[in-house]
This record gives C-alpha cells, structure tokens and sequence, in this order.
C-alpha cells in the first residue's frame, strides 16, 4: 500500500465517522405522548369535546329528514371545529347547518361553511332554528324514545360518537337554501325540525 493510499484511508475514516455521528444528532427526536396519538389517529379535539341534552326531532321515513341539537362544550385548551357528522343507522346524507336570514326575509337553512368550532373552555349550541346536524335521507321513521347513534368528526381526523333521544317538536320551520354549495335546484320546507 503507497504511503497516499494510507494517509487518504486515514483521513476517509474520520470523516465517514463524523458524518454518521453528525446524521445521528440531526434525527428527530422520539415523539411526544402528544405527537404520537396525532400519528396513531387519536381523538385529540374529540377527548376535549363533550355534547349535552342531546336530541333527534322526532320524523318519519316519508319526512324524509329531521335535525339532531344538544350543546358542545370544549373543555381542552385547544379551540376543536367539527367539520362533518354521519348517522349511518338511519341516513347516509347528514350536514352541519346554519340558519341564516334570507334576502326575502324569510329564515333559510344551509351547510355551514367551515363546520361548527367550539372555541377553548367555551360551548356552542346546536338548537332549532340555529346551528343544527341536519339528517336527510331518512331510512326509517324515528319514534320518539328511539335512540340514535351520531358521530362527529373534527378537522384533526378526530371522532366521537354520542347516542341522542329522539323527541317531538314542533316549530322552527326554516327553508332550506337548496342553491348553497350546491344543493339541489331550489328551496324546500325541512318539515319543521
């Protein structure tokens, strides 16, 4: 072996050994407890939200639809936004509904842009004529004292699922405001939820 062949082997090791080292420390560290229930999918904004005196008006399947209420309270540090919602045992077509004022006066129903956020230690309720789970595409009718079981899904990729009574009422008949976003060619009666 020449003399430059061993002093280049000599300086190659060195550096191979630095940049290897230098790589190690670069690598992230372990996740938090935090971070890792993100990677896993946990419920993050789902453990923080809770829903009160939840309820479903009371329909039939020819009604076609109704609408599920209670109040969601965010008890976590972080604001939680609700983005979707399904109720598979009896629909596959459920939104997250506002009630606006329409430009003829009359009050209209549409999908909430953007969801239902519930800021930090504060609540946000779900009521009749307001913020509201719109059910459509009934596939059976809803007796009062059935229960129904209603999941939420929360802009992290979260889930929380809550079982709600199903109750009669009358009043709130909004129109839905079928050109949003959308949906269908006009508006129509949501039969009073």
């Amino acid at each position: 072996m020449t003399m430059t062949a061993l002093t280049t082997r000599s300086l190659l090791a060195p550096t191979a050994l630095s940049a290897a080292l230098l790589l190690g420390a670069c690598a992230s560290p372990a996740p938090t407890e935090e971070e890792a229930a993100v990677q896993e999918g946990s419920a993050l904004q789902a453990e923080s939200v809770s829903i009160t005196d939840p309820w479903i008006k009371a329909a039939s399947a020819d009604d076609g639809m109704t609408a599920a209420f209670g109040v969601l309270i965010n008890e976590g540090e972080e604001d939680a936004v609700i983005v979707a919602a399904t109720a598979e045992e009896i629909s596959d077509m459920v939104e997250l509904h506002e009630v606006v004022d329409g430009d003829d006066g009359n009050t209209l129903m549409r999908e909430k842009d953007g969801g239902f956020s519930v800021a930090a230690g504060s609540e946000h309720e779900l009521s009749p004529g307001a913020d509201h789970i719109m059910i459509m595409g009934l596939t059976r009718d809803l007796e009062p004292g059935a229960e129904v079981a209603v999941t939420l899904e929360f802009e992290d990729g979260s889930t929380q699922e809550f079982t709600a009574p199903v109750k009669d009422f009358e009043g709130a008949n909004e129109n839905y405001d079928g050109d949003h976003e959308g949906h269908g060619d006009s508006d129509e009666d949501h039969g009073g939820h």
